[in-house]
C-alpha cells in the first residue's frame, strides 16, 4: 500500500534514475528515452561550464590547489542534498515515498552505505590518479591519451558486466580513439612514467564509471542516493588529505579569497559541481558507462571552443584539428547509433 501526502502536487520532485516507461521513448523507434537524452545533454553543458569556471579559478586569479576546490564542491553538494530531501523535494531511494519522517537520523541505511564503499573507492583512486596525470605528459599528448579511455570503459564493463557492443558502436569508438592520435601526433614525446600513470588514470576513470553502474542497479539508490553516500564517505577522506598536503594552510594565506569575483567563481563552481555530479550519476545509470565516457568525448569540443574564445592561449594546428573533427564525428556517431538502437 503506498501512501501519498496530501500536499504532494506542492512538492517539487526532480528527476532521478528510476527505471524509464516504454512511452517514455524521445521518438519512435528510438532507443533512448527522452530522460536518457536529458541526462546526457545535462552532463555536457554542466561540464563545459564547470571546466570554464575551474579554469577562470585556477588560471584567472592563480588560485594555487584544486583539492580544496574539490573538496568545496563536495561539502557544498552534500549540503544541498541534505536541505533537498529535509525540504522532501528529493528521495535517496528508487521507489521511495517523500512522506517519510525527516526525524530519522540517517537518510542511507548502514548497509547500504557499505554497498557503496567500492563506488567512494574508485571515486578516490579516479581523482587521485587523474590529478597525477597530468604532470608528466604535455596537454596535447595528455588530451590525446585521456581519449582512449573509451577503450577502456568497454573492457571493463565486459569483464564487470559481460557488456557487448555492437560492430556500429565500436567502429565510432574506434574513429574517436583514431582522431585522438592524429590530434596528438605532432607532440609525440615518449615518457615512461607519463604514459604509465595516464592509462592508469584512463582504467580508473572506466572503473569509477562502470562501478556507478553496477552498484546504481544493485543498491537501491537513485543518482541522489550515490551522489549523498559518495559524498559522505570521500569528504572527510579529501580534508584528511588536503590537511596532509598544506593545501588547508595554503587556501587561508590566498591573497584572493575573499575578493568578491572569486567567491562568485567558487559558488558558481560548487553549484555546478552538484549537477554535474548528479548528471554523471543519472546519465551512467540510464544510459551505460560507454555513453558517458562519449559524451565526454563530445564536450571536449565545446570546452576547447570555448576555452580558446574566453582564455586564448591555444595555437591553431592543422592535425590537431582534424583530429578533433574525426573525435566528434565518432562521438556524434555514437550517438546516431544510440538512438536508433544499433
Amino acid at each position: 500500500m503506498s501512501l501519498k501526502p496530501s500536499n504532494s502536487s506542492e512538492v517539487p520532485i526532480l528527476p532521478v534514475s528510476d527505471p524509464p516507461h516504454d512511452d517514455d521513448k524521445l521518438f519512435k523507434g528510438s532507443a533512448m528515452t527522452k530522460r536518457s537524452a536529458f541526462a546526457a545533454i545535462s552532463y555536457m553543458s554542466c561540464a563545459v561550464l564547470l571546466v570554464l569556471f575551474n579554469k577562470a579559478a585556477l588560471s584567472s586569479y592563480h588560485f594555487p590547489s584544486a583539492n580544496v576546490i574539490t573538496l568545496l564542491q563536495m561539502v557544498c553538494s552534500c549540503f544541498f542534498l541534505y536541505l533537498l530531501r529535509r525540504w522532501r523535494a528529493i528521495s535517496f531511494s528508487a521507489g521511495e515515498s517523500l512522506l517519510i519522517s525527516d526525524n530519522s537520523t540517517k537518510f542511507v541505511s548502514l548497509k547500504t552505505l557499505k554497498h557503496t564503499l567500492p563506488l567512494s573507492g574508485a571515486y578516490l583512486l579516479y581523482m587521485l590518479v587523474t590529478m597525477e596525470s597530468v604532470r608528466g605528459v604535455n596537454v596535447p599528448m595528455y588530451t590525446t591519451l585521456r581519449r582512449t579511455t573509451v577503450v577502456f570503459t568497454m573492457l571493463v564493463e565486459f569483464v564487470l558486466v559481460g557488456q557487448r557492443y555492437t560492430p556500429s558502436v565500436i567502429f565510432s569508438v574506434g574513429l574517436i580513439v583514431f582522431g585522438a592520435f592524429v590530434a596528438g601526433a605532432r607532440d609525440f614525446s615518449f615518457d615512461a612514467y607519463g604514459y604509465a600513470v595516464v592509462f592508469l588514470s584512463n582504467i580508473s576513470t572506466a572503473i569509477y564509471l562502470a562501478t556507478i553502474a553496477r552498484i546504481g542497479k544493485t543498491s537501491g539508490l537513485n543518482s541522489f542516493g550515490l551522489m549523498w553516500c559518495n559524498g559522505i564517505i570521500c569528504g572527510p577522506v579529501l580534508l584528511i588529505w588536503t590537511f596532509i598536503r598544506g593545501d588547508l594552510r595554503t587556501t587561508i594565506n590566498f591573497p584572493s579569497l575573499f575578493s568578491p569575483g572569486f567567491i562568485v567563481i567558487l559558488l558558481f563552481s560548487c553549484i555546478l559541481a552538484f549537477f554535474l555530479n548528479y548528471s554523471i550519476f543519472l546519465n551512467t545509470t540510464l544510459n551505460s558507462a560507454l555513453t558517458q565516457t562519449i559524451c565526454g568525448n563530445l564536450k571536449d569540443l565545446f570546452t576547447i571552443g570555448l576555452g580558446w574564445i574566453i582564455f586564448g592561449g591555444l595555437p591553431f594546428d592543422f592535425w590537431n584539428v582534424i583530429g578533433q573533427l574525426l573525435g566528434f564525428g565518432g562521438s556524434g556517431l555514437y550517438a546516431y547509433y544510440k538512438l536508433i538502437g544499433r
